[in-house]
């Protein structure tokens, strides 16, 4: 399906936002313009404005739909393995880093793009999702309820290591590290050292 041909569909929302998340990963989140999103996606400068107020809004759109994307990984990483296995809480991590080198044009939007988050119930809402696939792994690990203060506890923990380590790779800075850092070992014996 082309572009016009998805705009006629009523698609644009999702054609912009794929050429948005295209252009943020070629020149940053700060620069891509909404005239050449809108080149890409096949329609005029003034469509995008039809679907999006402004470019912060779109910028969102990317952040929102980034999120879904990566809660889904992280779900789709931990069903690969056995409920509650130290292996189903290192798929998650995986998918998470995965998701950051694959894609850290996204990732640094999404954990770097706050501004208003606090005033937008839909983007937290998929924050906690995010992050309740983390304490779902966990809390069935532990044998515990996901609200059980220990199980939120160590799913910090989890997240933390996670995310500082993708940021690490992404940022190219585990150079400073002798020897090669493979993720899995690594993930491995975090969700261990947390968990057991």
């Amino acid at each position: 399906m082309t572009a016009k041909t998805a705009y006629h569909h009523g698609d644009l929302r999702a054609q912009l936002i794929a050429a948005v998340r295209e252009l943020v990963e070629s020149h940053g989140p700060d620069g891509f313009s909404v005239s050449e999103a809108a080149r890409r996606a096949g329609v005029s400068s003034a469509a995008p404005y039809k679907h999006f107020k402004d470019r912060h809004e779109i910028l969102r759109g990317v952040v929102a739909e980034g999120m879904d994307r990566l809660r889904a990984a992280m779900q789709a990483g931990a069903a690969q393995h056995p409920d509650g296995s130290l292996e189903a809480v290192a798929a998650v991590g995986q998918a998470y880093v995965t998701f950051a080198r694959t894609e850290p044009g996204v990732f640094r939007v999404v954990f770097g793009l706050t501004e208003g988050h606090q005033d937008d119930p839909d983007l937290l809402s998929k924050g906690q999702d995010c992050f309740g696939v983390v304490v779902q792994a966990a809390a069935r690990r532990l044998n515990l309820p996901p609200a059980d203060q220990d199980v939120m506890r160590r799913a910090y923990m989890l997240w933390s290591f996670v995310h500082g380590h993708s940021f690490l790779i992404i940022d190219r800075k585990t150079d400073v590290v002798t020897g090669e850092i493979d993720d899995w070992p690594f993930l491995m014996a975090i969700s261990r050292a947390v968990l057991q």
